[in-house]
């Protein structure tokens, strides 16, 4: 089983736009979107859902008001002020630490796990989506992006998969490391600007940091030639293959409109690039 995830320094890189093309050109992937504070894969996709899972992250507290004295300790202990006036929780602003429960001398403080999410596996035209939606003001996304990946593994196998493509997140958070632990290969699309290029050398710090073998994709390659040769100054200072580069079209835009991957959507010089970024992708993972 190979896996792969696509990440990017930050956020409109373009990087949901390939994975979807490449869930089109892998004959039998499984396709994991772990972008999960902002999930678009089934955009494209158009998945049906055929199993969801409640996701639970953290425990918050429960004040129980037939036992509570009113005595006000909790409110005294408690370091986020997530106990409102008539000794309610504020689950927005509760850490689940605990200390309410430990301090309340008359026991009326429990931990309770609430759902603040769900995970879904579905069937799509290019095969298994595993997916998911964060609750409104809800954390613990890397916990969620965890999920996604632990479905995927079991979901591959079952539906006779070699290989798992992820939507990453952006950033470098704790998602995106959730995202990366352990996966084969990881393709970093950047674009050639001050920002691109920022984001890039810190997302590549993550993957040497957990020593994930890297390739980088320049995205609207042609938008800024001095700051596209600056990203290859840096590839090549830091050993790591550059394995496409994809001028500035307005076909993502124009597929996406029609709710299309770009390789279906057209055969024409861009969706070409698009094909052979994957052939290097797909090479450099059996390598």
């Amino acid at each position: 089983m190979k896996q792969l995830t696509v990440i990017s320094g930050k956020g409109g890189t373009g990087k949901t736009t390939l994975t979807s093309s490449f869930a089109a050109l892998a004959e039998n992937a499984t396709i994991a979107d772990c972008d999960v504070d902002a999930a678009n894969m089934h955009l494209l996709l158009q998945p049906e859902i055929i199993k969801t899972y409640d996701f639970t992250a953290l425990p918050t507290a429960i004040i129980h008001p037939e036992q509570c004295t009113e005595c006000g300790i909790c409110v005294e202990h408690c370091r986020f002020g997530a106990i409102k006036e008539g000794f309610e929780i504020d689950s927005y602003i509760c850490e689940g630490c605990g200390v309410c429960e430990y301090v309340c001398p008359a026991d009326a403080v429990t931990m309770e796990y609430n759902k603040c999410g769900e995970a879904y596996e579905s069937k799509t035209r290019f095969g298994p989506l595993i997916h998911a939606k964060l609750g409104i003001g809800e954390e613990a996304g890397g916990k969620l992006v965890t999920l996604v990946r632990e479905i995927a593994e079991e979901a591959a196998p079952r539906n006779n998969c070699d290989t798992i493509i992820i939507d990453g997140p952006p950033g470098t958070g704790c998602s995106v490391i959730a995202a990366l632990t352990g996966v084969d290969i990881a393709l970093v699309v950047t674009e050639p600007t001050v920002a691109g290029i920022h984001d890039l050398k810190r997302v590549i710090e993550v993957t040497e940091h957990f020593e994930i073998p890297s390739l980088v994709c320049i995205n609207k390659s042609d938008i800024n030639d001095s700051k596209r040769k600056e990203i290859e100054i840096f590839c090549t200072q830091k050993g790591i293959k550059i394995a496409g580069e994809i001028p500035y079209d307005t076909t993502p835009t124009k597929a996406m409109v029609e709710g299309k991957t770009i390789v279906e959507y057209t055969d024409n010089s861009f969706a070409k690039c698009v094909i052979e970024l994957w052939e290097e992708v797909k090479e450099e993972m059996q390598s």
